[in-house]
């Protein structure tokens, strides 16, 4: 009797991101992306019970926070799970004492280079490393210096983002990164675009928006809703009016908010210029005038002033569904596309 073709085609996707399932301990190579407010008990562990991983995202928690998170997500799944610290953080040392007191297995290092103590305390404490790179070179040396897995991240991303789209860091990275698994990140919102990664030598994807639009989401459904309303050009990069006052670069969906930023920028500069501020000053007003938007937005509703943070994928966000019906989705098309491919 003819083989199934769709199972042939499942079976070899299974192979394609073995190593990335492997690492993270769980079926499918598929990350949550980390997001503040978003990224926490809930939907981190519907990801994980749907056999992803789900990372929650420490943000700026305290180490109690952080601790009553992990056993809140644990009451809710026994699937493996990561959690995501920013390098930044004044209590980061406490923070990775309270992951791995918990037995957290996997730690993500993230906003910046993380610094050596931070990576023999991972290391030593027994967790697997990973780490965020903009860059081959920076590939390299995060790798000789302990990481044991690496994301890149393309600018098509929601959030902070660096300048390079995902498609030129796959190709500048994924041909030479054979040491460690590497994960994709930004724009991502079909499982073809998994698979072409997979056959580029990712191990494995990282999701957010898609995710962040999700049943098991906690974002209010004003939230939600603008996702899905939203086309991939309404995700835009916030702008930077004069270098001397620097932003950094975060995408989400252009609301009144972001249009007042411009005029915020426009009006501090020309303080700046009068001498009514000092550069410090002025670059403080710059920087807390989101103070408080992403939470306005995620836990409010507030999608009109708030900071939306969205990636380019949030045009392939079409309805509001379960986080298993997502991660399910995306497998049937990459096994689709392997069948068409097969055909």
């Amino acid at each position: 009797m003819p083989s199934d073709p769709s199972v042939e085609a499942r079976a070899r996707l299974d192979r394609l991101w073995s190593r990335g399932a492997e690492f993270l301990g769980c079926p499918y190579a598929i990350l949550g992306g980390a997001m503040s407010w978003v990224s926490e008990k809930h939907l981190v562990s519907a990801i994980s019970n749907a056999g992803g991983f789900g990372v929650i995202a420490c943000g700026a928690m305290s180490p109690a926070q952080l601790a009553a998170q992990i056993e809140g997500t644990r009451a809710l799944t026994d699937k493996p799970f990561g959690v995501n610290l920013i390098t930044m953080h004044p209590e980061l040392d406490d923070l990775i004492r309270v992951t791995l007191e918990a037995k957290v297995g996997h730690i993500v290092l993230a906003g910046g280079i993380p610094p050596g103590p931070a990576v023999r305390k991972v290391k030593d404490g027994g967790a697997k490393l990973i780490a965020f790179a903009p860059a081959l070179s920076l590939t390299k040396r995060l790798v000789r210096t302990g990481a044991d897995a690496i994301v890149i991240e393309g600018s098509e991303a929601g959030g902070h983002i660096g300048p390079v789209s995902l498609t030129v860091l796959a190709q500048e990275i994924l041909p030479h990164m054979r040491d460690v698994p590497v994960f994709v990140a930004g724009g991502i919102g079909r499982g073809e675009a998994i698979l072409s990664y997979l056959e580029m030598g990712a191990s494995g994807a990282q999701l957010g928006t898609k995710f962040a639009a999700s049943v098991e989401s906690i974002a209010h459904e004003k939230f939600k809703r603008f996702f899905v309303f939203a086309n991939a050009r309404d995700a835009m990069p916030s702008v930077e009016l004069d270098p001397r006052l620097p932003v950094i670069p975060v995408r989400g969906l252009v609301n009144d908010g972001t249009k007042k930023f411009m005029a915020h920028q426009a009006e501090t500069r020309d303080r700046l210029i009068a001498g009514e501020v000092t550069k410090e000053e002025a670059q403080l007003l710059v920087e807390r005038f989101w103070a408080g938007a992403l939470r306005r937005a995620v836990i409010d509703g507030d999608i009109e002033t708030g900071s939306v943070m969205a990636g380019q994928s949030v045009g392939m966000v079409t309805s509001i569904q379960p986080v298993a019906e997502i991660i399910q989705e995306l497998i049937g098309q990459a096994v689709a596309a392997l069948v068409a491919r097969a055909a």
